[in-house]
C-alpha cells in the first residue's frame, strides 16, 4: 500500500512498517511529502524516523492501538459494512445531547454506550454529541487534550466500535455530532512539530502557541485540519461536528480558516448527499459566523450560546461573580434579552472583560436553531471546583423551570448528559496523565485555581485520583426512583412538545416576546399560540397572559387555565406551557 507524509523540515524520512525498514522518496508533485510503497494491511503497526528520530507516529494515523506513543496501526476503512441506511439528520427542529463516552457508563467504552441509547430514544432528543474522542495519555479524561486528531482513543475501543456505535445510533434514528478540537493538541503525545510547522510564536493562547493557519507553511496545516473534519463526517458517518472554541483559532488570512472548513463541508454533504453541519463553541458573539457565506459570514450552521445559558445560571442561583457579574444585575431582563436576541452582550459593556463586546444579530436573517441553549454542559459542571450539577443545589421545581425554559426557547436546545433525570453523581475534572510531572503540575494548577477563590486544597477533588472518575458516572439506577423519575418524565413531556408543536421549532427570533417580572421573579414568553410561564419564587405568583382563552399542554405542578381576565395563578417554582385558542 502507499504511505505517505508531510514533513517539509527532515532531510530523509524512514518508514518502519511491520518487521521492514525502508527510505521514502521525496514526492516531485508536492513540495515537502514524502512517500512510498510496502506490504500493510489493516492492523499492521507502522511509524516514521525522520532523520536520526526514533520511529514516531503517523500523523494522520487512524489507529494508536498501543495509546500516543506507540506505533499507529493501518485502519481499512472499505472492511466495514454499515448496518443503516441513514439518510441524515438536519439541525433544524433537532433536540441534542452531550454525552461523555468515559462517564455515561462505568464501563466507560462506545459499546457499553451504545447499549443505552435506548434511553435517548425514549426521552426524544434527535442527535447524540460526543465529547472528543481522539487519543489522549492514559485511560480516562475529558477527551481536550487529545492527539491523534485522525484517530480514536483506544480504550474507548478504537474506529470499530466508533463506528458500531454511529450504526446503533443511526439505526434508532439518532443523528451523532463529534466534539473535535482544532485550536490546540495535548501536552504529551503531541509529535506533530517534529514533522513540520503546526504550530506558529506569531499568535498565542491559553495553550501556548497556535495553530500555523497564517504562517509559513500553513497550507498544509489548514488541509491537515480540514482532512481530518471530513474524515469524521465520511469514514464514521458522523452527521455533523462541535468546534471547540473557535475564538482561538488565530488567522488572519483573507479566507478564514472556518470559512473554508465550512466549504468543505458543504461539498461533502452534496457529494454523499446527507445534511452535514458545523456547530462552532464561540466567545466572540459575532453573528458572522453562522451567517451563510454568500451574506458575508463563515458559513457554520450554529453555535453555543454561553450567554443564554449565564442569564438563568443567574435567574435560578443567583450567583453574580466573575462572568457572571452583568447578568447577575437583573436576572430576568437578561433572560428576556437573550430569548429575544440571541446574545446578551451585543456590544453592550462586558465588566468581566473590561470592555465592549459582541455585536447584535439581525433577528430578520438569523434563525433562532443556529444558537444552541442549554442549562447545563460540560464546561459550566466540570469547571466548578466540585463538578456539583444544578441538582446539588435547586429544588426538583426549579429544575423543572430551568428545563422549560430550554425546551421552549426558540433555540437548538442541548442537554448534558444526566440532566434529563436531576442526576445525583457530579461530574469533575479528571485526568489519567502519565507523565509523573504533568500529573502533578495538573493537580497543582487546580488546587491553586479553586484556592484563590476560596477553597481549601483539600476540598478540591485530584483529577488524577481515579475515584475522581468513578464519582462522575451516571448511576443508572436514579431514573427509576424518585425524584429523578418525575423530573425525568417532565423533561420526555417537553422534548415530546416540542416535536408535537411547530411554534416551538418556528425559526423566527422576532416572534418570541418576553413580558417577566424582576421582584415577584416570574417570567412569561409567546411564541406563536404557545405561551410559558416560569414562576421562580416560592410563593405563587399572578401572571397576566391576556384574554385568550387557552388551554394546559403541561404543568409541573396542577394548575388551571386562565380565566376571563387572563391571570394565570402559578404556584412557587413551577412552570407551565399552555395553547391559546
Amino acid at each position: 500500500m502507499q504511505f505517505e507524509v508531510w514533513a517539509p523540515q527532515a532531510g530523509r524520512v524512514t518508514l518502519h512498517c511491520g518487521d521492514a525498514t525502508r527510505a521514502l522518496e521525496r514526492d516531485p508533485e508536492r513540495e515537502g511529502w514524502w512517500q512510498g510503497e510496502a506490504d500493510a494491511e489493516d492492523g499492521t503497526r507502522y511509524g516514521y524516523a525522520l532523520d536520526d528520530s526514533p520511529v514516531l507516529p503517523d500523523p494522520r494515523s487512524r489507529r494508536q492501538p498501543d495509546g500516543p506513543d506507540g506505533r499507529s496501526a493501518v485502519v481499512d476503512h472499505g472492511r466495514h459494512t454499515w448496518r443503516a441506511a441513514w439518510a441524515g439528520r438536519p439541525l433544524p427542529g433537532a433536540v441534542l445531547y452531550e454525552l461523555h463516552v468515559g462517564t455515561y457508563t462505568p464501563e466507560g467504552t462506545l459499546d457499553a454506550a451504545a447499549e443505552r441509547l435506548g434511553h435517548l430514544v425514549e426521552l426524544g432528543v434527535t442527535h447524540v454529541e460526543l465529547m472528543p474522542l481522539c487519543p489522549f495519555p492514559g485511560r480516562h479524561g475529558w477527551g481536550y487534550e487529545g492527539v491523534s486528531l485522525w484517530a480514536v482513543h483506544e480504550p474507548y475501543g478504537g474506529p470499530e466500535a466508533l463506528k458500531r456505535f454511529v450504526d446503533r445510533a443511526h439505526d434508532l434514528g439518532l443523528g451523532v455530532v463529534l466534539d473535535v478540537v482544532h485550536n490546540h493538541l495535548g501536552p504529551s503525545g503531541n509529535y506533530l512539530p517534529l514533522f513540520g510547522p503546526y504550530f506558529t510564536e506569531t499568535h498565542h493562547t491559553p495553550w501556548g502557541a497556535a495553530v500555523n493557519l497564517d504562517a509559513p507553511g500553513s497550507d498544509e496545516v489548514r488541509d491537515y485540519f480540514v482532512g481530518s473534519a471530513l474524515a469524521w463526517l465520511r469514514d464514521y458517518r458522523v452527521d455533523g461536528l462541535r468546534l471547540d472554541a473557535v475564538h482561538a483559532l488565530r488567522d488572519t488570512r483573507a479566507c478564514h480558516f472556518l470559512e473554508e472548513l465550512s466549504t468543505a463541508v458543504d461539498a461533502l454533504s452534496a457529494e454523499v448527499g446527507r445534511p452535514l453541519f458545523l456547530i462552532a463553541e464561540s466567545d466572540l458573539n459575532d453573528p458572522r459566523i453562522i451567517t451563510a457565506r454568500e451574506n458575508g459570514g463563515l458559513g457554520l450552521q450554529a453555535q453555543w450560546n454561553d450567554d443564554f445559558h449565564h442569564a438563568l445560571h443567574t435567574a435560578l442561583t443567583g450567583e453574580a461573580q466573575g462572568y457572571y457579574a452583568d447578568f447577575g444585575r437583573s436576572p430576568l431582563a437578561s433572560v428576556a434579552k437573550t430569548l429575544t436576541g440571541g446574545y446578551f452582550h451585543d456590544g453592550t459593556y462586558s465588566s468581566f472583560r473590561g470592555r465592549r463586546h459582541g455585536r447584535p444579530l439581525d433577528r430578520a436573517r438569523t434563525a433562532g436553531h443556529r444558537l444552541l441553549g442549554y442549562t447545563q454542559t460540560h464546561d459550566q459542571i466540570g469547571n466548578r471546583a466540585l463538578g456539583d450539577r444544578l441538582a446539588a443545589s435547586l429544588s426538583p421545581g426549579l429544575l423543572a423551570c430551568a428545563a422549560t425554559l430550554t425546551l421552549t426557547a426558540p433555540f437548538t436546545p442541548m442537554l448534558f448528559m444526566g440532566e434529563e433525570w436531576a442526576a445525583g453523581t457530579p461530574w469533575q475534572f479528571f485526568t489519567d496523565h502519565t507523565d509523573p510531572e504533568l500529573a502533578e503540575a495538573v493537580r497543582r494548577g487546580r488546587r491553586r485555581e479553586f484556592a484563590a477563590h476560596g477553597w481549601a486544597e483539600e476540598d478540591v477533588p485530584d483529577p488524577q485520583d481515579p475515584a475522581t472518575r468513578d464519582r462522575s458516572c451516571l448511576d443508572w439506577s436514579e431514573p427509576e426512583r424518585e425524584p429523578h423519575a418525575r423530573v425525568l418524565a417532565w423533561y420526555r413531556r417537553l422534548i415530546a412538545l416540542r416535536h408535537e408543536q411547530p411554534d416551538l421549532t418556528d425559526p423566527d427570533l422576532a416572534d418570541t416576546k418576553v413580558a417577566y417580572d424582576e421582584r415577584q421573579r416570574w417570567l412569561a414568553f409567546r411564541r406563536g399560540d404557545v405561551r410559558v410561564a416560569v414562576n421562580l419564587a416560592g410563593e405563587p405568583a399572578r401572571i397576566p397572559l391576556g384574554p385568550r382563552q387557552a388551554r394546559v399542554l403541561a404543568a409541573w405542578e396542577p394548575v388551571e387555565a386562565p380565566g376571563a381576565d387572563g391571570v394565570l395563578q402559578l404556584p412557587g417554582e413551577s412552570c407551565v406551557v399552555l395553547l391559546q385558542e
